[in-house]
């Protein structure tokens, strides 16, 4: 699957309201975030390396900004486990 604006787009609104980092017990899904077409890209990037590879290094990749943007953390240090599967099983569904 190439990487045209289409399917970043279909990407983008499947992660925007199915997928949340969560902290301190509130829930902040990746559409309100701002954070859904920058994982829907870095997803898009790796599709060929399934689902599962796919889904941990693109999490690794988008640095969320914290405290006004003086440190950044993986996404993956921001979501819980049950969202891992979360996006293993939309990536399923565009690989």
């Amino acid at each position: 699957m190439g990487m045209d604006a289409a399917t970043i787009r279909q990407l983008t609104e499947a992660l925007s309201e199915r997928l949340y980092l969560q902290v301190a017990g509130w829930h902040l899904y990746l559409g309100d975030a701002g954070l859904a077409e920058t994982l829907a890209i870095e997803c898009v990037a790796r599709l060929e390396q399934g689902p599962g590879v796919c889904a941990r290094q693109a999490l690794e990749a988008v640095q969320v900004p914290i405290g006004g943007g003086s440190t950044r953390l993986p996404l993956a240090r921001l979501i819980p486990p049950g969202q891992l599967r979360d996006l293993e099983e939309v990536l399923q569904e565009f690989g």
